[in-house]
């Protein structure tokens, strides 16, 4: 029985090690084929209009959804595990109001919001507050308006038009919701 077990171990697990040794020495001398799809965040230097653009379109359709939700608006401090939404079955569950800026581009981002103080206690699923829901915040890039619009509050009329300039800055918005303790 020993000398079948080791017959064994020879046949089957030996050749794999030489398999896997043999895989290791050719990924050491690069791929054999180039890669077949670019990153999923790569972005083009020279093509940072359509992927700001694509970011831009991105964040109105969430933002549309939102509107367009049929569900309830969610203010209670609850785990809801019939959601697929994480952040309906998270400990630190949160919901999303629109953070609107008329200088902004885009005006409307969705931003996180916690709905618990404390923690849902996954064993009891109720709130305990010896523990903390605290936003995690990401930033975000988004175009900025450089001249005051005529009419807006503290513009003082100069005569001179003002042609809408916009950059891009970084700006820091809730994501999602965290507990600590």
């Amino acid at each position: 029985q020993l000398l079948l077990c080791i017959f064994t171990f020879a046949m089957v697990l030996v050749p794999e090690a030489k398999d896997q040794s043999k895989a290791a020495k050719g990924r050491r001398r690069g791929p054999a084929r180039p890669p077949t799809a670019a990153p999923a965040l790569a972005w083009a230097p020279d093509d940072s209009y359509t992927s700001m653009a694509d970011y831009e379109h991105s964040i109105q359709d969430m933002v549309r959804q939102l509107r367009n939700s049929s569900e309830p608006g969610d203010t209670k401090c609850q785990v809801n595990l019939r959601l697929w939404r994480s952040n309906r079955r998270s400990l630190s569950p949160w919901a999303y109001s629109i953070n609107h800026d008329a200088t902004r581009i885009p005006a409307d981002i969705p931003e996180a919001r916690c709905l618990c103080t404390g923690c849902i206690n996954p064993f009891t699923m109720q709130e305990d507050r010896t523990m903390a829901s605290i936003p995690i915040y990401s930033r975000l890039p988004v175009r900025r308006l450089l001249c005051q619009v005529p009419g807006e509050a503290g513009h003082k009329p100069s005569g001179k038009k003002c042609h809408k300039k916009y950059q891009t800055v970084m700006e820091t918005i809730a994501v999602g919701c965290t507990c600590i303790f």
